[in-house]
C-alpha cells in the first residue's frame, strides 16, 4: 500500500511538472506571438519615415514644372513604385491590427457599385502597368450592403492586385458581381499562374506565396489574401479560391450578406457648394520632424504653394522656434528627441501666446488609438506618413485659428 501511495505521489508530481511545462510553453508562444505583432507594427512604422520625403519630392517635381518627357516618365515611375511600397506597408499594419483585434469596422449602408469603383481606382495603376485587359460586369439592379466601405473596397482591391501580380503581362482579369438569394457574390477571375490543388486550402494563410518562382519578382508579402479572408469573415461573409491547376488561372469568390430590406439610403442633405472655393491664403507654418529630409521637403512643398515656413528637428527646438516665429500652423511629428510630439503639443497649448495655433500631427502611427491620443494632447488634425499633398492642402483649407 505504501508503495502504491509513493507511486501515486510521484505520478502526481510528474503530472504537475508536465502541466507547468505546458503552461510555460503556451505562455512563451503567446509572448512570441505578441512580439511578432509588435515587430510588424514597428516595422511598418519605421518604413513610413523614408517614404515621406520621397512623396514630398515627387510632389515638388510635379509642381516645379521642370518639363521634359524623361523627367515626367521618371516621376511617374517613382510614383508607381512609391504607391506599391505604401500598399505593402499598409498590409503589414493591417495584419498586426487584425491579429490583435484592433480593427473596428465603421459600417454604413451603401451600394456595392460605389465600393467596387473605389477598389478599381486603387488597383487600376497596377493593372494598367502590366497591360492587362480588365472586364467589369455588375448586376443592373442596385445591391446594398451594411458594411465598412473602406474595408470592403480593400478586399476587392487586394483581389485585383493579386490577380494583376500573378498574371503575366497582357493577361485578362474579370470582375463580376451579382445577387444570389440574400447574398452578393463577387468573383475575380484571372488568366494567371493558377494554383495547385494541394495549395488551394492554404492560399489564405499568412505569408503564403503561391506560384512564386525565380523568374517572378511580383507577388507581394503573402499577406494580402490573409487580410481578405479576415475582413470578409468580420462582415459575416466567406471567400473561396478555385483553380484548374498551374497555368490555368484562378477565381476568388466573395459572398457577403445583402443589407436586410435593402433600400437606397436617404439622400444626404446638401451642404455648401465647394465649386468656387477660393485659393488657400498664405500661412506662416512651422514643420517639426527629426527626419531632416522629411521636414525640409515638406517645407519646400509648402513654399511652392505660397506659404512661409520654418523647420525644427527636436521637441525643445520646436518650442523655441514656435515662441520666436509665432506660426499659424504647426506640422508636428510625434516621435521627437528631447520631447515627444504629445509633450510639445501640450506645452504649446499651455502657452497663452501660442494656444491658438493649429496643430497637425504628422506621424507614422495612424491607428484609432493614436488619433485619440493626438486629440487628447491638443492636436486639431492627424495625418499619417507618407502624407499626400492633397491632405496637407485640405488641412490648410480648413484652417481656423482657435478662438477665432
Amino acid at each position: 500500500m505504501a508503495r502504491q501511495r509513493d507511486e501515486l505521489k510521484a505520478a502526481t508530481v510528474e503530472n504537475a511538472r508536465l502541466l507547468a511545462e505546458s503552461l510555460r510553453q503556451a505562455e512563451a508562444l503567446r509572448e512570441a506571438d505578441r512580439r511578432k505583432d509588435e515587430f510588424l507594427a514597428t516595422l511598418a512604422h519605421e518604413l513610413r519615415n523614408p517614404l515621406a520625403p520621397i512623396r514630398n519630392g515627387l510632389q515638388i517635381l510635379k509642381l516645379a514644372d521642370h518639363g521634359g518627357t524623361a523627367i515626367e516618365s521618371a516621376r511617374a515611375m517613382r510614383e508607381r513604385q512609391l504607391s506599391q511600397m505604401v500598399r505593402l506597408v499598409d498590409d503589414l499594419l493591417d495584419v498586426s491590427r487584425i491579429s490583435r483585434g484592433k480593427v473596428d469596422l465603421k459600417k454604413e449602408r451603401g451600394e456595392l457599385r460605389a465600393v467596387v469603383d473605389a477598389a478599381l481606382e486603387a488597383s487600376l495603376p497596377l493593372v494598367e502597368a502590366a497591360r492587362h485587359e480588365l472586364t467589369v460586369r455588375l448586376s443592373e439592379a442596385p445591391m446594398y450592403l451594411d458594411a465598412d466601405p473602406t474595408r470592403i473596397a480593400q478586399v476587392f482591391s487586394n483581389l485585383l492586385n493579386n490577380a494583376a501580380e500573378y498574371t503575366s503581362d497582357g493577361g485578362r482579369i474579370d470582375l463580376s458581381a451579382g445577387r444570389d438569394g440574400a447574398a452578393v457574390v463577387v468573383r475575380v477571375t484571372d488568366t494567371g499562374v493558377g494554383i495547385a490543388e494541394d495549395m488551394l486550402p492554404k492560399v489564405f494563410e499568412i505569408f503564403m506565396q503561391v506560384g512564386r518562382s525565380i523568374d517572378r519578382a511580383q507577388g507581394g508579402l503573402g499577406i494580402g489574401l490573409s487580410i481578405v479572408e479576415r475582413l470578409v469573415e468580420m462582415h459575416g461573409g466567406t471567400v473561396a479560391a478555385e483553380s484548374p491547376g498551374p497555368g490555368g488561372g484562378s477565381t476568388f469568390t466573395v459572398r457577403l450578406p445583402l443589407a436586410p430590406n435593402a433600400e437606397p439610403p436617404a439622400a444626404p442633405t446638401a451642404g455648401p457648394s465647394t465649386a468656387a472655393r477660393p485659393a488657400t491664403p498664405a500661412r506662416r507654418i512651422l514643420v517639426v520632424d527629426d527626419n531632416v529630409d522629411g521636414a525640409e521637403s515638406l517645407a519646400l512643398l509648402l513654399q511652392i504653394a505660397g506659404h512661409e515656413t520654418r523647420t525644427a528637428h527636436s521637441g525643445p527646438a520646436a518650442l523655441d522656434a514656435a515662441r520666436e516665429y509665432r506660426p499659424e500652423v504647426v506640422f508636428l511629428d510625434i516621435g521627437l528627441p528631447g520631447m515627444n510630439g504629445y509633450e510639445v503639443a501640450r506645452a504649446l497649448r499651455a502657452d497663452p501666446t501660442l494656444a491658438a495655433v493649429t496643430l497637425v500631427a504628422l506621424t507614422g502611427w495612424g491607428s484609432d488609438e493614436d488619433r485619440r491620443r493626438s486629440r487628447e494632447a491638443g492636436f486639431d488634425f492627424h495625418l499619417t506618413k507618407p502624407v499626400e499633398a492633397a491632405a496637407v492642402e485640405g488641412v490648410l483649407a480648413r484652417f481656423s485659428p482657435r478662438g477665432g
